[in-house]
């Protein structure tokens, strides 16, 4: 007799597209939404899911209940340690869970995440390795690792180093306990920040501002301002006459264009 279908309640993470606006709910609100193999492989097949899909524009990454996301399940981790067998499993549930970050990144769409309640570990990676971060004001993150004697993994140094340099980057995973969302505002990693009660409507309004933008100035833009630092001056200007002329082909540029030229007239 065939298994039932799992319940939305039971996913580890969720996947529902409103429009141009996809958005990624963590579900394992009882063990503060902390990764393990299960959510890691849900996370790397919507991922594709999304990436995959020609209508949408943004992806909202959130989670459900009191905390963004608590990092790696230690309670899988310790007993894969406990059982010398931290190689094989760490090994499948990051393999599947980096697969989902590369796609994060990867993806010719703007990537958000939505942080509440705590940040800590990978799940601080997670908000962090998307292309924008939207807080609520009481938001916490906890890099968490040297305090466990492990570096950091899930993303962590790519989303954070690119973004606040080598010397932030080691204060932060190495003398900060824990830091605020005003930190992080001020630190470059965080937009914005609003009130807890608002950050749903807060992010909703900055996913449909994101999701105006032609898909085509989305992917090339993104695809450019990650390559940048990293590719000599005369590629990433090749690069960049690629990416406009293959947008001056899209409808959407032609319609833009003559609406600008129509009111100047």
């Amino acid at each position: 007799m065939p298994e039932p279908a799992p319940s939305p309640a039971t996913e580890p993470a969720l996947l529902r597209i409103d429009g141009p606006i996809a958005t990624i709910t963590l579900n394992r609100p009882t063990s503060f939404n902390s990764i393990d193999l299960s959510i890691a492989k849900k996370l790397e097949q919507l991922g594709a899911e999304v990436e995959a899909n020609k209508d949408v524009r943004v992806l909202v990454i959130e989670g459900e209940g009191r905390a963004f996301c608590a990092g790696g399940d230690l309670q899988t981790i310790g007993a894969a340690a406990g059982a010398n067998n931290v190689t094989p499993v760490v090994g499948e549930m990051l393999g599947h869970y980096h697969a989902f970050i590369e796609c994060v990144r990867r993806m010719p769409k703007i990537v958000v995440s939505s942080v509440h309640g705590s940040a800590a570990g990978a799940g601080m990676g997670l908000a962090f390795v998307t292309d924008l971060c939207i807080a609520a004001d009481d938001a916490k993150f906890t890099p968490a690792y040297a305090k466990i004697g492990v570096s950091p993994d899930g993303g962590s140094t790519v989303g954070i180093v690119g973004t606040v340099g080598t010397r932030r980057a080691l204060q932060i995973f190495l003398a900060e306990d824990t830091f605020t969302a005003q930190q992080a505002v001020e630190w470059g990693l965080v937009i914005k920040t609003v009130p807890a009660t608002e950050l749903k409507a807060a992010t909703r309004q900055l996913a449909e501002r994101l999701a105006q933008n032609p898909a085509a100035a989305i992917a090339g833009t993104k695809s450019l301002v990650y390559q940048a630092a990293n590719t000599p001056v005369k590629q990433q200007l090749d690069a960049e006459e690629h990416r406009i002329v293959a947008s001056m082909h899209t409808e959407d540029f032609r319609v833009a264009v003559k609406k600008f030229t129509s009111k100047s007239k």
